[in-house]
């Protein structure tokens, strides 16, 4: 064995404590008191847990705020800034953005993460470069994939399509659209479903991101993913306009991508952030009530999306802080479905990326991360901080617990 990490509480079961061990990079055993000639960390009854996972994230786009302005704070402007913006891009650029973003998630406890990515003839495949090597640089602490998409049109838009497939040949990982900033947008959704079936990749999709729940691209998706085969492997972002959709006909929606297998990914600061701008007073929070979806068998994850740019002008990469703003906006407050916030940054987003060695069991592998709290309940309601983070059994982060000087103590000033 190289590492016992002990004292262990899990997820599935917090009122019991476990050693983990740990050899060649993978668990190989979960039980009471294990022995072996290993190094010993002592979890002291804290919550470990599998890595946090980012479903959603664009490292091309964030830290830019010195660089945009943001008056409105709506959707369009946010668009048109970043558009601006990005065709200063370099290589150079990004990478050293997209560090600073990506060593704000190690901090967090991330170990996976999907970055959405820009594609067009504004941008080439500069950011593409730019985040191609932070995916080999940061693989000591992180596995990252790429999904590329069309932020600005895809049928309207000509020389995009070539740079996505592209970019698909280089070793992207997923691929993604953007249907309502297109003039066809059922067209740039069946190019893409082509793409997936040509380059056998997931589906990693913006969509139905507003206010107005008249008209859906989300039916059409749900088609598409049986047509093609694809369920399990088609995953939606936003989807706003389901927080404006009644009850009955939610259910409805809920059922239909449930049974077609077609998961959803919640952003619940960027859409706070940027829906509900069509009101002076008494606005719409716009965030979907992904715990509403999970009972009718929707897979969903939460995420950040966006890091210090004009969708979203804050963000420091917590996948608890997410799951802890989701719980707040959509009234969760049970025990069960708190903890369902917790399985939303966590297990939920390893199943919708289709991450096989993810989790804690025997013979996966080592990432895995020690949070200061007794479950994840607690987690979640508390901001729990995350005290270590392994990856493949290596330590990869460390966080002192924060230390009260109480007069006449002693400890300094």
């Amino acid at each position: 064995m190289d590492l016992i990490v002990k004292n262990a509480r899990l997820p599935d079961v917090p009122d019991q404590i476990v050693d983990i061990a740990v050899a060649a990079g993978r668990i190989k055993a979960i039980a009471p008191e294990i022995t072996a000639d290993a190094e010993v960390v002592d979890a002291e009854g804290c919550l470990v847990a599998p890595g946090f996972v980012e479903t959603h994230i664009h490292l091309d786009k964030s830290c830019i705020l010195d660089r945009c302005a943001s008056r409105r704070g709506d959707l369009e402007e946010a668009i048109a800034e970043v558009a601006r913006a990005k065709k200063d891009f370099t290589p150079e650029d990004v990478y050293a953005r997209g560090r600073r973003t990506i060593e704000k998630a190690i901090a967090q406890g991330t170990t996976h993460m999907r970055t959405h990515l820009e594609v067009d003839p504004g941008i080439g495949l500069r950011g593409f470069e730019g985040v191609v090597r932070l995916v080999e640089d940061y693989r000591w602490a992180m596995d990252i994939e790429v999904c590329v998409f069309p932020q600005e049109g895809l049928t309207n838009n000509p020389g995009t399509d070539e740079l996505m497939v592209e970019a698909l040949r280089r070793g992207a990982k997923a691929v993604g659209a953007a249907p309502y900033t297109d003039t066809d947008p059922h067209g740039q959704i069946d190019r893409v479903f082509e793409m997936a079936r040509d380059f056998d990749v997931d589906i990693d999709m913006h969509l139905d991101f507003g206010a107005d729940p008249t008209a859906l691209d989300l039916d059409y998706v749900c088609t598409l993913t049986e047509r093609f085969g694809w369920g399990g492997r088609v995953a939606i972002g936003h989807v706003t306009k389901l927080a404006y959709v009644e009850p009955e006909r939610l259910a409805q929606i809920a059922t239909r991508m449930g049974d077609c297998g077609v998961a959803l990914t919640v952003l619940p600061s960027t859409d706070l952030f940027l829906m509900g701008r069509d009101h002076a007073f008494a606005k719409t929070r716009g965030v979907t009530p992904a715990h509403l979806l999970l009972q009718h068998g929707v897979n969903c994850s939460l995420s950040t999306n966006n890091v210090l740019n004009p969708f979203t002008p804050f963000g420091d990469c917590s996948q608890l802080r997410m799951a802890n703003l989701n719980a707040n906006i959509c009234h969760v407050g049970s025990a069960h479905d708190m903890t369902e916030c917790f399985h939303m940054v966590t297990s939920r987003p390893a199943r919708l990326m289709n991450l096989a060695d993810y989790g804690l069991e025997a013979g996966k592998a080592a990432d895995f991360v020690i949070i200061d709290s007794s479950s994840p309940r607690a987690a979640v309601a508390e901001l729990s901080p995350v005290l270590a983070a392994f990856k493949g059994g290596r330590r990869t982060l460390t966080r002192d617990r924060a230390k009260l000087h109480f007069p006449g103590c002693g400890c300094g000033q």
